[in-house]
């Protein structure tokens, strides 16, 4: 069953007696929570993910929990709770959304040690995947969302998650996570993208989601080879331009891009020295997501050529 099969009443339900069970990627999350914008952020976004039912495995329980005490009333509070556990400060209740968002991600990063995992945004195109790791501030999630609603298959916004095994990479397919002055960009270059509502004050700023195209949850299961690892940098003026740079820098930089690698070990080591050899590698210097597009397109091509 999908989602957008129940109404808005039935997940709020959920929510709030043993949790929503939803099937993301390769994970099963319980989400409990009695906060209205999560069930709102939910009901927007996650209409096409699979709802599992309580004889499926849950991976990860992930508990949003309003503030105890005056705080139910007064500076209401959104506490994210895993295992007993509150491992991020309160933060306010409207940030909830966002809070549940973040928390997925740190569930993933800090346990799911059968994948490498990197800090990046993956795109794929003709089963061949893009690697887009960059700090925060990059334009990553901004590109990213350009390309995907240009021909690129999004497989994930924040996470990479390669396999120990043969390098491919899972999808994860969650909504793209946009700041500021990218919400607006976006919004003008996807009419009629479907975003979460705007959480203002964050520690990231002003912060949206925007919900992953339907064609391409249809596709979760399928995985992608690493083709290229391209480190994107907007630059307010910049022609797009891609620059290539040695593996040996490359790998340096993607190790410290990853959740995982110093815990892996040799195994880690010996992935991403494979993701690497398979991969050509480029900085990437843009301003505008027409010319970015054109510009990745063009690998793609030459690639195909």
């Amino acid at each position: 069953m999908k989602l957008e099969e129940l109404n808005f009443l039935e997940i709020q339900h959920r929510l709030q007696s043993n949790g929503l069970i939803l099937k993301i990627g390769p994970f099963s999350f319980r989400i409990l929570s009695p906060i209205d914008s999560i069930a709102e952020g939910l009901y927007t976004l996650y209409g096409n993910y699979t709802v599992l039912d309580e004889s499926h495995f849950v991976d990860y329980s992930v508990t949003i929990a309003s503030g105890s005490g005056w705080r139910r009333w007064a500076r209401r509070q959104a506490i994210f709770k895993f295992d007993g556990m509150e491992p991020f400060i309160p933060l306010p209740e409207d940030h909830a959304f966002p809070l549940l968002e973040w928390s997925m991600n740190w569930c993933i990063s800090m346990h799911a040690h059968h994948y490498l995992i990197l800090h990046s945004a993956v795109i794929e195109k003709e089963g061949c995947a893009v690697i887009l790791p960059a700090p925060p501030g990059s334009g990553k999630s901004t590109l990213c969302a350009g390309l995907v609603n240009r021909g690129w298959r999004l497989l994930s916004d924040e996470l990479a998650l390669i396999s120990l095994t043969d390098t491919s990479i899972t999808p994860l397919g969650r909504p793209i996570s946009l700041k500021n002055q990218s919400i607006d960009v976006i919004r003008r270059y996807v009419p009629g993208a479907i975003f979460s509502k705007v959480v203002h004050d964050t520690s990231k700023g002003s912060v949206s989601l925007l919900k992953a195209p339907s064609a391409h949850i249809d596709r979760i299961q399928e995985t992608a080879r690493p083709r290229w690892v391209i480190f994107p940098k907007y630059m307010a003026g910049a022609t797009a331009q891609m620059t290539p740079r040695s593996k040996a820098n490359s790998m340096l930089e993607l190790g410290r891009n990853a959740f995982n690698y110093m815990v892996l070990g040799l195994k880690g080591f010996e992935v991403l020295s494979k993701v690497i050899d398979e991969s050509d590698c480029y900085d990437f210097r843009y301003s505008q997501l027409d010319d970015a597009v054109v510009a990745f397109d063009a690998l793609a091509a030459r690639r195909n050529a």
